[in-house]
């Protein structure tokens, strides 16, 4: 059979709104010698994905107009110096900026490093779901270093990072969490990942801070893990004990939330995979991620939901960011079909 020399991707012509996008043909990349080409089968969206569209300051860890951070597929070359994959191997990974393009395409080249086996128990689709959200909550669970008795809080846990920390954080016996969500599907999957009731706050409740402290009986949390930025970041602050621990996940913290997180004297943490790609310790990213894998294969996680938005097209690639943009995902990862599953 001849080999394929092209393959299909949805580029940005320019920053902007979504009708920067086109269908384009461009030629396969050829792997490196330390490198494996997949063809995808499924990949996620990402809110980076919109903010490097609009060209917000993420657009610096663009290298390539194709967008697209992680996926699922199946190898289908290895170079010369890769031993740990075999073509036809199902593989998922947190690409980033790391592979030769993104991930609205069918297919991509990238160092095997950063690669790991798709666990048999999860989809394509699921899987796509799954690395740059596990690898986020990882970082964070590993990095807080509490015992399970303390008192955690985390702002919009039922995105794809809060829903994977807060299995991390069950799995391993933390009770005494708190988080918030905005609407019914997304309280439902908390409950269904563990959460009772009484943890889930409404963050569009009035008065929130007071509503929290009152149900808190006025403790404090050791540590608070914000996940959205902006107003909620300034609620972060302002449940922490002094010298207590702030995860900023997002660098969208505001000046006030600053200030009290200064005054409070707090251990700040910056969670930032990219860090690591900086430095090419890409072990990292596959090392990282076969944890997660292991623990899916036990059944100690379970994958996160997704809803997928269609197959690769221009339409499904617009669509999607107009979803992730108004925070329509619903407590879902979003997914875009490249090839069918059974293909």
């Amino acid at each position: 059979m001849k080999e394929l020399e092209n393959m299909q991707a949805i580029v940005l012509n320019d920053f902007g709104g979504v009708e920067n996008f086109s269908a384009a043909t461009l030629p396969i990349p050829e792997p490196g010698d330390n490198e494996v080409l997949v063809k995808i089968m499924a990949t996620a969206f990402n809110p980076i994905d919109y903010q490097m569209r609009q060209g917000a300051t993420e657009r610096k860890r663009m290298h390539s107009p194709i967008l697209g951070r992680e996926f699922s597929g199946i190898v289908i070359k290895t170079g010369k110096g890769v031993q740990q994959f075999a073509i036809g191997d199902a593989v998922m990974a947190a690409s980033g900026s790391m592979g030769s393009n993104g991930t609205y395409a069918t297919h991509i080249s990238l160092p095997q490093e950063i690669l790991v086996h798709k666990p048999t128990n999860i989809s394509f689709a699921e899987a796509a779901a799954l690395p740059t959200a596990a690898l986020t909550a990882l970082q964070c669970y590993k990095r807080l270093q509490l015992p399970a008795s303390a008192r955690i809080f985390i702002s919009g846990a039922a995105g794809g990072v809060g829903l994977v920390l807060v299995k991390l954080l069950i799995a391993a016996g933390y009770t005494q969490l708190c988080v918030t969500a905005g609407n019914e599907d997304s309280k439902r999957q908390l409950l269904l990942a563990g959460l009772l009731p009484s943890q889930i706050i409404d963050y569009r409740l009035p008065d929130l801070l007071q509503t929290i402290l009152i149900q808190q009986n006025g403790q404090l949390f050791d540590a608070s893990i914000d996940l959205v930025g902006g107003h909620l970041s300034e609620l972060c602050a302002d449940v922490l004990l002094t010298n207590g621990i702030y995860q900023d996940v997002t660098a969208l913290s505001t000046p006030a939330a600053r200030e009290t997180l200064f005054n409070k004297g707090t251990v700040i943490m910056n969670i930032s995979n990219y860090a690591y790609s900086l430095t090419r310790q890409l072990r990292y990213y596959g090392d990282s991620l076969r944890q997660i894998t292991a623990m899916l294969e036990k059944g100690i996680l379970t994958p996160s939901p997704v809803y997928v938005t269609g197959m690769l097209s221009v339409e499904t690639v617009q669509q999607s960011h107009d979803l992730l943009e108004r925070n329509q995902s619903r407590g879902r990862k979003l997914v875009m079909t490249i090839f069918p599953e059974n293909e």
